[in-house]
């Protein structure tokens, strides 16, 4: 190597090492420039309606259909026994018999009686 040699790359490396904070100043510069910034857009706040006054009324709406008839019901259950009515009134006397014929004049007809059973 020269001598020449060996100063020029002596002198290279101290223009990089003067010039190394100076590129890294530019490279961060450069980097935060391209990034996108956001746009703000201010969206006007909405009116609040106000409802106005009412309409007019609508027509009379049509009569609805007949509904369906019933089923019949079920037949009911036997009523309870009635109350047993009050005693009737005595009826009246019956009328005379007639009379009997007279009777026969008796015979010989025996009536025996026992005598009575001892105890």
């Amino acid at each position: 190597m020269s001598v020449h040699g060996s100063f020029s790359s002596i002198h290279m490396k101290g223009i990089i090492m003067k010039l190394s904070p100076l590129f890294v100043v530019l490279v961060t510069v450069l980097g935060l420039s391209a990034c996108d910034k956001p746009t703000v857009v201010n969206v006007p706040a909405e009116k609040e309606s106000v409802p106005g006054p009412a309409g007019p009324p609508g027509a009379t709406g049509g009569q609805g259909a007949t509904g369906n008839t019933g089923d019949t019901g079920a037949t009911g259950g036997q009523g309870a026994t009635g109350n047993t009515g009050d005693t009737g009134d005595t009826g009246a006397t019956g009328g005379t018999g007639a009379t009997g014929d007279t009777g026969k004049t008796g015979g010989d007809t025996i009536i025996v009686v026992p005598p009575p059973a001892a105890e």
